[in-house]
């Protein structure tokens, strides 16, 4: 029987609330003289990760109609990426592309580059967001991988390595968990429940965001409101008010309400309600030609909003999802990772990627700051964010969809 390795992928996108910078953000800060190139890089593979963003999100709505949908594309294809510096062959390829890389059309090396800069633009120690990255390599302290792969994951993905004994299957998943509760700010604990004794290495790789916004909502203001799940579901949920002006227009295209929020920092949230009945025509419309004209065409207008607090989680079984998206044979026996381990015949046995998203008036820290606006006097919309949207996290200096999401049931966890 062939050894298998066994590969979590963790992603935790943090609290969206009030929070004071972190001190001590891992990354490499990058020098104003390489900072155009370093853009440069990002730009040639932002388009392919808003691609991969929509592709992974229709393969996952396709799967059920009636969950909540939370991930992180920017993680996912990162976690493959730095993988698929150890594969060869159609398992190679198959990565990338499904990835949303034209071979043809890109070089390889900048595809690595970008992702290489891409993870030292969101872990500047300078960021105004509360915003850090990392991957954990968890290698058995009985296994020979091939030095050139961990020198390169190391180089070009900043991957911190550990050895770890796995036949101690409990001490090893102490030793992950610590890792991924102390990269998490404690968000998840416990999130490696079982490891086979036969595992190589484990590859686990978080995002944490923590951002608050702008514009803050009134915690009195918030009421306990409808929410439409669908003709035959309402729930009771908790949502936030504010009468004042926001980027907010109708997009005739998707039957929908578009609203962009932004957070203290480079990220803004763009959280698209369709009109009853148009969810499916929404998010079989929405481009990164669509996303980028929301982007870049602003409209500030007055407006009485209502949006619910909630917390809401996606956890994914990668295999089956990026195997519908042509990614199969890293996960069977004939995988290709010689480039990790030339003695041992090796295979992807998992992959699972966890998403967590908290959104509330301001945060978890009391905030004295009074928002005054002037308001126009005709009659401001009602825009009640009270039956199933959107949500796509972006961040403005790489180009990057950090998270994209859907909320059905605000209270289903």
């Amino acid at each position: 029987m062939p050894s298998s390795i066994t590969w979590r992928l963790l992603l935790l996108a943090g609290c969206l609330v009030l929070g004071s910078l972190a001190e001590g953000l891992q990354g490499v800060a990058v020098q104003e003289t390489d900072e155009h190139d370093q853009k440069g890089a990002i730009y040639k593979i932002a388009p392919n990760l808003v691609d991969f963003a929509f592709s992974l999100y229709r393969q996952v709505a396709h799967q059920s109609n009636t969950s909540n949908i939370f991930f992180s594309p920017v993680s996912i294809a990162t976690a493959f990426a730095t993988l698929s510096l150890g594969t060869k062959g159609d398992t190679h390829t198959q990565i990338l592309e499904g990835l949303d890389f034209n071979l043809t059309e890109r070089a390889e090396a900048d595809i690595h580059k970008g992702f290489h800069h891409l993870l030292d633009a969101l872990n500047r120690p300078d960021n105004q967001l509360q915003l850090t990255t990392g991957n954990g390599l968890f290698i058995d302290e009985n296994a020979k991988l091939v030095s050139k792969f961990l020198e390169d994951v190391k180089k070009l993905y900043h991957s911190e390595a550990f050895s770890v004994n796995f036949k101690d299957s409990e001490a090893a998943k102490k030793q992950i968990n610590d890792y991924v509760e102390k990269g998490t700010q404690g968000k998840i604990t416990d999130l490696v429940k079982d490891l086979n004794e036969d595992t190589v290495f484990a590859l686990v790789n978080f995002i944490f965001f923590k951002g608050k916004w702008e514009k803050p909502f009134e915690a009195k203001q918030t009421t306990e409101e409808d929410f439409h799940v669908d003709q035959d579901t309402t729930v009771k949920v908790p949502m936030m008010n504010r009468l004042g002006m926001f980027d907010l227009h109708r997009c005739d295209t998707l039957s929908s309400w578009v609203l962009l929020m932004d957070y203290v920092g480079n990220a803004t949230a763009v959280f698209l309600l369709p009109d009853e009945g148009k969810l499916q025509h929404a998010e079989d419309l929405l481009t990164k030609q669509v996303l980028s004209k929301f982007l870049e065409k602003r409209y500030v207008r007055s407006a009485n909003l209502q949006l619910p607090k909630l917390s809401i989680s996606g956890t994914y079984d990668l295999a089956t999802v990026l195997g519908n998206m042509g990614i199969t044979k890293v996960f069977s026996n004939a995988a290709d990772l010689s480039g990790i381990s030339e003695q041992e015949r090796l295979k992807l046995s998992k992959a699972v990627h966890k998403a967590v998203l908290t959104i509330d008036e301001k945060g978890t820290e009391a905030s004295a700051t009074t928002i005054l606006e002037a308001i126009p006097m005709s009659i401001p919309p009602n825009v009640q964010f009270n039956r199933p949207f959107l949500i796509i996290i972006y961040d403005k200096n790489t180009k990057s969809p950090l998270f994209v999401g859907k909320v059905m049931n605000p209270i289903q966890k």
